[in-house]
């Protein structure tokens, strides 16, 4: 499948270059955003400058490996579901949920992964940060659990289509969602907070793992077990939700 995706990927050697452009700017012009905000303010709670920097680029490493693994074929799921072809997936002799999560992979994506991982080292250098092995390493799982954490959200909302035959205004408003990860925590507040803290926790998913980098004296471990805590969670009750849609689903034959 990852052969498959590069080859049809350098078919269009153009349209894979604009791609990476147009993420490499929207990713520039959030950098542009955090200058502006810091012209004017020194610190955002107990956020420094360079220490939202590092985080937007936490942000935008895991929204970028999670777009190159996942979100091209999960919002392809409701065509599937559509169209009926959801039919020849269960035909195949592998996982089904594997298989349509899989089915697909972004080259430009992680190119775009990249820039975020740049722009997590100069903040750190900014910072003056050289952090351990345990960090680098807990940071990585940091990052994986909220890509898994993204998937999870993401499926739900593909899966609707099971139900609801075409789900793509769902679709769309994943990117809402995945915008509240981009801020510092400290901006939220009360039930608002309470609720994507925890519920759909979409504000930790960058947070956690920024702060595993900056605050090494911090003990990191009661964060970590929250964030691994609400992935193993997700990724169960998904699993569930996925067999349930199945179950509901009925074939183009049917």
């Amino acid at each position: 499948m990852f052969r498959n995706s590069l080859i049809r990927e350098m078919s269009f050697k153009l349209n894979f270059l604009l791609w990476m452009l147009v993420e490499v700017l929207w990713f520039a012009g959030q950098i542009v955003f955090i200058q502006v905000v810091f012209s004017y303010v020194g610190n955002i709670g107990d956020w420094t400058k360079w220490e939202v920097v590092l985080l937007i680029g936490t942000h935008q490493l895991i929204g970028q490996l999670f777009q190159a693994f996942f979100y091209m074929n999960l919002a392809n799921l409701p065509e599937l579901v559509r169209t009926g072809r959801m039919d020849f997936m269960l035909l195949l002799p592998v996982d089904t949920q594997f298989m349509v999560s899989l089915k697909q992979f972004g080259m430009d994506n992680v190119v775009n992964a990249l820039v975020g991982v740049g722009f997590v080292s100069f903040a750190l250098w900014k910072l003056a940060i050289v952090p351990t092995v345990m960090q680098f390493l807990l940071y990585v799982a940091a990052v994986c659990c909220g890509v898994l954490i993204h998937y999870c959200i993401m499926l739900v909302f593909s899966a609707a289509s099971f139900w609801l035959t075409r789900s793509q205004g769902l679709i769309h408003g994943y990117y809402s969602l995945f915008n509240i990860g981009r801020y510092p925590d400290t901006v939220y507040r009360g039930l608002f907070k309470l609720v994507f803290s925890w519920l759909i926790p979409v504000i930790i998913v960058a947070n956690i793992p920024s702060r595993i980098l900056i605050h090494a004296a911090d003990n990191p471990w009661p964060a970590l077990f929250q964030l691994s805590a609400a992935t193993l969670f997700m990724v169960f009750a998904t699993r569930l939700l996925w067999n349930a849609a199945l179950r509901h689903y009925s074939s183009a034959s049917s």
